[in-house]
């Protein structure tokens, strides 16, 4: 056994590498483990002229677990995975699959319709698909010769010339 001389240096200089490295593999750039280990649910989100539609991977829940509301332009959607039933004389060695309460919401770049909303869930992928509002739909705009205005005054012009005459009075040109 040896004895080594104490330096408190050697301890705050370990400490902030120990935060730097916490910090930079969470915040700067997560792993793609990170979502799930934060009980969030990732999602894709993808648009149309006419909808968005979103795809999550949920995996254990079942139709009846999927709770999905929309307020406004906000879209939530939460699940209730069961754990399974533990059994008499079992003990886990190593349990990594998910359950618990997870949602998820995402605020959409424009409105929708919800009344109109679809949602369907295959093989543990639950696809939403929510159909645009009018108002954030593209339209199209006609656009117009730049001579329309002359055609106006014109016919303005011709609808006073037969007024005057009428009542025998020159047109004021």
């Amino acid at each position: 056994m040896s004895i080594q001389r104490w330096d408190p240096w050697r301890d705050i200089v370990s400490l902030r590498e120990a935060m730097n490295s916490l910090l930079e593999e969470s915040f700067v750039r997560p792993r793609a483990g990170m979502v799930a280990m934060t009980g969030g649910m990732a999602l894709d989100l993808s648009e149309t002229d006419d909808a968005y539609m979103i795809k999550t991977t949920v995996p254990g829940a079942k139709p009846e677990d999927v709770d999905i509301s929309v307020l406004g332009d906000t879209l939530r959607i939460a699940v209730e995975i069961k754990a399974d039933e533990e059994r008499e004389g079992e003990k886990w060695l190593v349990r990594e699959r998910r359950f618990g309460h997870f949602e998820r919401t995402v605020t959409l770049p424009s409105s929708v319709k919800p009344d109109e909303a679809q949602a369907e869930f295959n093989n543990g992928i639950l696809t939403v698909t929510l159909p645009k509002a009018e108002a954030a739909r593209p339209r199209q705009i006609q656009v117009r010769a730049g001579g329309s205005t002359e055609t106006a005054r014109a016919i303005d012009v011709e609808s006073s010339a037969d007024s005057s005459a009428d009542t025998g009075e020159q047109p004021e040109s």
